[in-house]
């Protein structure tokens, strides 16, 4: 009897052993989204500009971005932008620390409490149905045309967002954490610096993110209310002269600084998602 045998050429016995290695992806492969993200933004404004230079989009309609940009270097070198951003700055600090405790006090203590729950939720659910930028006659007929009826709209904005997430929060938290607690002997004090707060802390974050949103938004409507100051001023003042370009600028300004502040909290939520992890 005659065997034949036959050579297995290598790497057909393990069919991956002698396959080429895997190419690592190139770096357009790795970064075309966000290179794209990038790119469609200022291709928007190419042709825009090539739009209003070439005569289809009227200056008085929509100007061009270079003279949007002529008039907010304008408004920086003047040093009338800075001091309208401490202004609308020093608002929505005010308005924020006002509506987020209010907020993050009536959340514990409703989501701490069942009696709460049930006496001190329905009137504030009531209240959150209602449009809070629509308060703004009561607000003026109540506290004026000052500073204070500004403050309160943001901090009305701003407060239930925290309330919400803060509520929400803290009834997620194992009943067993806190019996445990209650064991070992922890007081009330301990039982919340201990194992409320930190379990609290990553959607509190959510909330303000929420609350920092509303609040620039509040502010834009707050500061039509015969603001004298700020940016709500510089953009009432163009509108006055029918300086478009200044309007959208300081549209503008208000969406970066909406970035801007959101951008802060994500690095913050970041952190405080990696110490839990790390926990």
């Amino acid at each position: 009897m005659v065997v034949t045998s036959y050579a297995v050429p290598a790497g057909t016995v393990r069919g991956t052993a002698a396959s080429e290695p895997t190419r690592a992806p190139s770096w357009w492969q790795r970064r075309r989204w966000t290179v794209l993200r990038a790119l469609s933004p200022v291709a928007i404004l190419l042709l825009w500009q090539v739009a209003s230079a070439a005569g289809v989009l009227s200056e008085r309609v929509l100007p061009a971005p270079s003279l949007i940009l002529d008039a907010g270097w304008q408004l920086t070198t003047s040093g009338e932008l800075a001091h309208a951003l401490a202004v609308s700055g020093t608002r929505v600090v005010q308005g924020l620390l006002l509506g987020g405790v209010i907020g993050v006090l009536l959340g514990t203590i409703v989501g701490l409490s069942r009696f709460a729950e049930a006496t001190v939720d329905p009137p504030l659910q009531m209240l959150r149905a209602l449009p809070h930028l629509g308060l703004i006659p009561l607000f003026i007929l109540w506290f004026g045309i000052g500073e204070t009826p500004k403050i309160l709209l943001v901090a009305l904005g701003v407060a239930f967002p925290l309330y919400l997430n803060t509520f929400s929060a803290i009834r997620q938290i194992d009943r067993k954490f806190l019996d445990t607690a209650v064991v070992l002997g922890f007081s009330w004090w301990q039982r919340f610096t201990v194992i409320i707060a930190p379990s609290i802390a990553p959607q509190l974050l959510v909330g303000l993110r929420q609350s920092l949103a509303i609040a620039w938004l509040s502010l834009i409507v707050a500061e039509q209310i015969n603001a004298e100051s700020g940016l709500g001023y510089i953009i009432n003042n163009a509108r006055d002269f029918l300086r478009i370009d200044v309007i959208i600028f300081g549209l503008v300004v208000y969406a970066l600084m909406g970035i801007a502040t959101d951008g802060i909290v994500r690095i913050l939520e970041k952190r405080s998602l990696r110490y839990r992890s790390e926990a």
